[in-house]
């Protein structure tokens, strides 16, 4: 154990939300992409361009509505050859709750970390339909101390300022504080802050690392 983890001993688990306690928002662009003749990969790189400022960015800080959102990301895409409805893909947000997140969630609060969700998410002005989808989503957004929405907030991961708010909000130092996400490029500024830092590919294994982490069986 390093002289930092003595001074600094976890106390909070902070986690992502799409792609970490729901499925990847990704396999369905994924299959937007297929059902629609697009390039594999495409919407994804249209994110990755200028992502501090593109449509996507501006629309989880709340700096675009919904009709400024679908102006600015079918110009994103004309700029590659492609068009592409914003607004269906804003359809694609909602996941799968991943059962072993959730059974790891009560586990981590039984034994007294601060849960922190830490979400760039969006008002996409329009209302689940799915009602079972709909309570299991509220249920787990329930066990968390704070949830820390980019929407509401107008700041996003990765912005340096949104890690530090959630901090606030829980009441403790960065580097008391172990995050979970599916993009690294999210991960890099936390463990700049002193966090340490999970990346959830297969979520099974981001688990058993979580796990020796905190000594905690979580699955």
């Amino acid at each position: 154990m390093s002289a930092s983890e003595l001074i600094h001993p976890i106390t909070a688990v902070l986690w992502d939300f799409g792609g970490v306690i729901l499925t990847s928002p990704f396999d369905a662009f994924a299959d937007f992409e297929r059902r629609s003749g697009l390039p594999h990969g495409l919407i994804r790189r249209i994110n990755a361009t200028n992502p501090d400022t593109n449509a996507w960015a501006r629309l989880e800080r709340s700096e675009v509505d919904l009709d400024g959102f679908a102006a600015l990301f079918a110009e994103e895409g004309k700029a590659l050859g492609h068009t592409i409805d914003g607004r269906a893909l804003l359809k694609l947000l909602s996941g799968d709750v991943r059962p072993q997140m959730v059974e790891a969630l009560l586990r981590c609060k039984k034994a007294g970390y601060k849960l922190g969700c830490l979400t760039n998410n969006v008002h996409t002005g329009r209302e689940d339909t799915d009602r079972a989808r709909e309570s299991a989503v509220a249920e787990v957004m329930s066990m968390f101390d704070h949830v820390t929405e980019s929407r509401l907030m107008g700041v996003r991961k990765p912005e340096v300022r949104f890690y530090e708010l959630a901090c606030d909000a829980l009441n403790i130092h960065p580097r008391e504080a172990v995050f979970l996400d599916d993009l690294g490029i999210n991960l890099k500024p936390a463990a700049a802050l002193g966090m340490r830092t999970i990346k959830v590919v297969d979520p099974d294994v981001a688990l058993d690392e979580l796990s020796a982490m905190l000594g905690v069986a979580l699955r």
